[in-house]
């Protein structure tokens, strides 16, 4: 029997919980030994599921992250000809977040893309401006229709920073909500990512735009397959947030997913809630990884299950003031073997060429070993992202020892 295909148990200790998630999430398989190609790529985020997107540039935006935390350096270039050229093999929407995921999961939202139309739940904004101004957002689609792709600073229609959420103007705010009810996707993403409207049946493949509509139910059920495929082992409550599942029906489908076999229950030691495996989790008994991981990578996203699972209360500070941070500001947890062990406020002097380590801590369990191993993630992703050096500020109880293996 391979040695991480062992026999199933009904308890799993934490460790041996830890490992099976990062085998689920790609940290248990060596990266390439040489250039990382397309097909590599697209098959972990194939892996993932989803890919949360933000803006914030401080480092490296973050959807551009979770591939180099499990791949090493690959061409950026090349997650966004596979997320954005006019052939492609993902689609934005919203699954987590705002996100990357595989094309032949669009059908599996459309669910999703009905209640932001109807109204429901957290898509009542949507409904309501679209109800309240019906001409205008009509006048939006058919402009999009007739002129093709188009962002909404193009649009150059209606009131500008005063309506909508966030104080967006009132094109912003229509063609967002055009994008969430489904009747406009992400055609690509151009200059400082601005995003860039279109039809689906103008951007997505024929197949997928003619694909038949699950039935809500059937698409739950095979989310919530994909999500424990993703996390190898979770709670109902981790297999809800990773698609962020209403909790309407989830008992049900979860039940259902049990008696087919997609959902295997087991008693994690030191975890509260009940617990689930993939039947067909890969379960080794040692994981080396090194890895700095965004703050929105998929294995730390939830903070209850980082938490249950690392032992490491983590929240990003971005909106604490900042004498008020514990951390820092951008603050990258550093995975070395199955363990979460320092983390690192990072920042990309682009002008200077240098990748800055604001401030370092080091976990409690963190070991001699640690900034060496630390030193050269830095210096990789350093290289990955087009700068010529890493310098570490003073500040943080690992800063002194991490400067040290940063110059040697």
């Amino acid at each position: 029997m391979p040695k991480d295909k062992l026999p199933q148990k009904s308890t799993l200790s934490g460790g041996e919980a830890r490992r099976i998630a990062l085998a689920a999430q790609g940290f248990a398989t060596p990266r390439p030994s040489g250039p990382v190609t397309k097909r590599q790529l697209v098959k972990l985020i194939e892996r993932l599921g989803v890919v949360q997107i933000d803006s914030v540039n401080v480092v490296s935006r973050t959807h551009y992250l979770p591939a180099f935390s499990r791949l090493g350096a690959y061409s950026r270039e090349m997650l966004e000809e596979v997320a954005w050229a006019k052939t492609r093999p993902l689609f934005e929407y919203w699954a987590h977040e705002a996100s990357l995921l595989p094309l032949s999961s669009q059908p599996l939202f459309r669910w999703r893309m009905q209640d932001a139309r109807d109204g429901v739940g957290l898509w009542k904004g949507v409904a309501r401006f679209r109800r309240e101004n019906a001409d205008f957002v009509e006048k939006v689609l058919q402009t999009i229709a007739s002129r093709g792709p188009m962002s909404a600073s193009e649009l150059e229609i209606g009131q500008k920073g005063v309506g909508g959420w966030w104080g967006w103007s009132h094109a912003k705010t229509a063609v967002e909500g055009l994008f969430w009810t489904g009747e406009l996707t992400t055609a690509t993403r151009r200059g400082t990512f601005e995003r860039v409207y279109g039809l689906p049946e103008k951007v997505l493949p024929r197949a997928i735009v003619e694909a038949p509509t699950p039935a809500r139910e059937d698409a739950h059920r095979e989310l919530y397959r994909m999500a424990i495929r993703a996390m190898g082992v979770a709670t109902s409550k981790d297999l809800r947030d990773y698609f962020r599942m209403p909790v309407e029906g989830a008992k049900a489908r979860m039940a259902e997913l049990v008696e087919e076999g997609s959902l295997v229950p087991v008693t994690v030691k030191g975890w509260k809630e009940q617990a689930y495996v993939d039947p067909a989790a890969r379960r080794p008994r040692k994981v080396d990884a090194q890895a700095l991981l965004s703050p929105f990578d998929n294995l730390i996203w939830f903070r209850e299950r980082t938490e249950r699972m690392f032992g490491v209360r983590y929240r990003i500070e971005i909106y604490t003031p900042a004498e008020k941070r514990t951390h820092g500001y951008y603050v990258l947890p550093f995975l070395e073997g199955d363990a979460l062990t320092a983390r690192v406020d990072l920042k990309s002097d682009r002008k200077a060429g240098v990748l800055i380590v604001q401030a370092s801590h080091a976990e409690p369990w963190a070991s001699d070993a640690t900034p060496v191993r630390l030193a050269q993630e830095l210096k990789l992703m350093a290289g990955w992202l087009g700068l010529q050096s890493v310098r570490v500020e003073k500040k943080g109880d690992l800063a002194g020892m991490l400067a040290q293996a940063v110059g040697s």
